[in-house]
């Protein structure tokens, strides 16, 4: 029968210390795959792609960035931004559920 972990050891494995730049990085990261998992009409994604644009722009003028880096980053946080303002990253709208494709099978093997 093993103790429960005192509670800031239950939570040691999710403290990161990063140094500044890769904290930004994998912040940027994990709001990508926020956006990207969220759903069409979640009112979040547009504040998250505004994020995004914003941590995309601190990154590429990051002192600790390679040029190379720079550029890409750079590069991303412009094609972020452009759909940003053409409305191709807002809330979508609810949809109809989509009707099912076909019938379940009545047993399984």
């Amino acid at each position: 029968m093993n103790p429960a972990p005192a509670l800031n050891e239950a939570f040691a494995d999710e403290e990161y210390l990063l140094p500044s730049v890769d904290a930004l990085l994998a912040g940027t990261l994990a709001l990508m795959t926020g956006y990207a998992q969220a759903a069409d009409g979640c009112p979040h994604r547009p504040l998250m792609a505004r994020k995004l644009v914003s941590n995309l722009f601190f990154l590429a003028h990051h002192p600790k960035v390679s040029p190379a880096m720079r550029c890409m980053l750079g590069n991303l946080r412009t094609r972020w931004q452009r759909a940003l303002e053409a409305g191709h990253l807002r809330a979508g709208t609810t949809q109809e559920p989509v009707g099912v494709w076909h019938e379940a099978p009545d047993t399984l093997q």
